[in-house]
This record gives C-alpha cells, structure tokens and sequence, in this order.
C-alpha cells in the first residue's frame, strides 16, 4: 500500500514538474514573442519633433507612360533624389498634384492609417481637373501601406507624433508646348512630424491678395495652389502672426480658408464653415470633424460666412492634416484684433481629443476610419 501511494506520489510530482517546465517553457515563449513584436525606432528625439522633413528608409515610385495608358508595377527604393527632363510638365507648367495622410502608432505599437480611401478618391477628382491619370483608390492604399511599413520604424511612438504620408502625381514627360505631359510619376514618401504650429494660432486677414478664384483650383489639391501665398504669408509671419485667412475673390467679403486649413466658426449650438464650392479644399479632417461634431449634438452647416461674423463668434478653429484641429487665438481684420476662448474646455479641444483617440485606436473607430496595417 505504501508502494502504491509513493509510486503515485511520484508521479505527481513529475506530473507538476512536467507543468512547471511547460509553464516556464511557455513564459520563454511569451517573451521572445514579445521581444519580436516590441517596434524598433529610428534615432529621433520625438519630443523635438516639428512639422519638417526628416529623411526616413524608403519611397515608392509608380509611372506610366503615354504607350501603357495605366500605372502598373510601382516599387520601393531608397528615399533620395529623384531625375527628371528639364521640360516635364510639373517643372514647367505646375502639373502636379499632392496629398496628406498620417499614420498612428497605437499603444500596443500597431499602426493605423486615417481615411486613406478619402485621400485616394480626392486624388483621383484632382487628376480628371488637372487632365492626369490616377492610380486606382487600391493601388494608392496599396502604395501608402508599403511606403509605411517600409519606413516602420519612424513612425513615432504612440502620442509623441505620427508619419506624415505625402502622395505626389506629376507629369514628368518631355513637353516643350502648353499641353498635358506623355509621362506620369506617382510617388509616395513620408516623413515623422509633430505639431504644425506649436504656439497660439494667430490669424490675420489678407484683404489684397486672393488665393484662388472662381473656376480655378482651389477646390483640389493642385501644386500651384500654395507657392503664390508664399509672399503675403512671409509678411503677416514677419508681423508676428501664424497664418493667414484669406477672403473669397467674388466679393471679398466671406471668408474661405487658411494658406492650408480650413476654419470653422461656433455662436450658441452652431457651428459654421464656409462651402466647398470650388474655391475651397474639402479637407477630409473637415469632413471627419463635421461628423464628430453633429454626433455631439452641434448643429453644423456649410454657407458662405462674412468676415463681420468673426466679430461676435465664441470660439473659431482651424482643420487639416497636418493642423488636425487647433483653436484660434485671435484674428486681426484692418487693424481690429479678436480674441477668443482657448484652453481644455474649448470645442476644439474636445474635438481634437475625440479625433486623435479614433485615430490613435484610443477610442473605439465605429465608423470605419481607420485602417490596421500592422
């Protein structure tokens, strides 16, 4: 009987021992798992970061030519200088096209893309007004997801930054005369960022100098749109200011956008911003921001929006990209300056935190935002 217990016994014991290895065995496991999974960095001060080029790993490169009709087989190369015939068509008459996304690193270091899909289908609205061919809303996804992963390891660590993601189309074929280029370029680089403007957002209104018109191409994201801003904004910086809001060019009298946000005004439960009727980007921080805001219960419109109505406003913000959502600390209009409210429990803020939470995937994405690419 004794035999038996202790043969029993025994076995036990080698049956918890057998549990105990298992166990430390899985823990080894768990921890190299985790080793793998844990993101490698580059050598960057993320806290230093601005709203500047820093050089990462990789780009992607997509052309077509007038034979092919079509982009196909687009690689990844190192990022770095790209050639080009003195007579293309983007350094000789400005065809060419740009976009802004972003990607999020998540607390658990996975990576989210914001709304690429919007992003893809404003390019392709931009190329039919510019006469250029676009890449597929696939195969620009496709493009900015390799162009991420390959450039993994700047995307910056959760809350201190994002990948800022810029998508060019240019007509890169050899064109001495005024007509659309033979040959086109995608290309696809990114670059870590951190706040656009770090300080108060100080606006002054540019009452002389319109920055698009009628009929023109303030309404897609056209190359040719931002380098004649160039001049009034070097002044109104020198004068101290952040930004500058330009007037619409029919009357002068409504405002319409920043030199590369939209603007957005609140009185009471409304929110106003003025239409995109051609003159105007529709950005897609705008739209997302719209959405958020009419779910908080705001009453939201889009229409033409005197400069008198920034007098009497509560609260004004600007939107974009790069911007994201960031409250508005005066606007100065014929020498008259306006404050408004800032500080955590501004509309803006609120908005913001709302906005970064889905895109960071600190708050739920119910509305299929988002986009898990690692």
């Amino acid at each position: 009987m004794f035999m038996f217990s202790r043969s029993i016994c025994c076995a036990k014991l080698n049956q918890l021992s057998t549990f105990e290895t298992l166990f430390s065995n899985l823990k080894t496991c768990e921890s190299r798992i985790y080793s793998r999974e844990k993101a490698e960095y580059a050598n960057v001060n993320w806290d230093e970061l601005g709203f500047a080029l820093t050089k990462t790993d990789y780009m992607y490169v997509m052309n077509i030519t007038e034979e092919e009709q079509k982009f196909f087989n687009g690689t990844l190369t190192r990022f770095g200088n790209i050639e080009m015939c003195p007579s293309s068509g983007i350094l000789n008459y400005g065809q060419g096209l740009f976009e802004g996304l972003k990607a999020y690193r998540k607390e658990d270091e996975g990576i989210l893309l914001f709304r690429p899909q919007e992003n893809a289908l404003r390019m392709k609205i931009g190329a039919d007004r510019m006469c250029m061919p676009s890449p597929t809303v696939d195969q620009f996804i496709d493009a900015v997801k390799k162009t991420v992963l390959a450039n993994k390891r700047w995307v910056p660590p959760y809350g201190r930054g994002s990948l800022y993601v810029r998508p060019l189309l240019m007509g890169t074929g050899r064109n001495l005369g005024v007509k659309p280029s033979s040959d086109y370029t995608f290309l696809v680089y990114a670059s870590p960022v951190g706040n656009y403007h770090k300080g108060d957002l100080n606006l002054m209104v540019e009452d002389n100098v319109r920055r698009a018109i009628p009929g023109g191409t303030g309404g897609i994201k056209a190359v040719t749109n931002y380098s004649p801003v160039y001049k009034p904004l070097t002044e109104a910086k020198a004068k101290g200011f952040s930004d500058l809001l330009f007037l619409d060019a029919s009357t002068g009298s409504n405002i319409e956008e920043g030199s590369a946000c939209n603007i957005f005004i609140l009185k009471g439960n409304v929110i106003s911003t003025p239409t995109t009727h051609g003159t105007i980007l529709p950005g897609i921080t705008r739209k997302s921001i719209m959405e958020i805001a009419s779910d908080f219960g705001y009453q939201v419109e889009e229409r033409a929006i005197p400069i008198k109505e920034v007098f009497d406003a509560e609260e004004i913000f600007c939107t974009g990209t790069a911007m994201v959502v960031k409250s508005v600390a005066s606007i100065t209009y014929q020498g008259k300056r306006i404050e408004y409210k800032l500080g955590a429990e501004t509309l803006a803020q609120k908005l913001h935190a709302t906005l970064t939470g889905i895109q960071t995937g600190l708050i739920e994405d119910k509305l299929g935002w988002t986009m898990l690419i690692d």
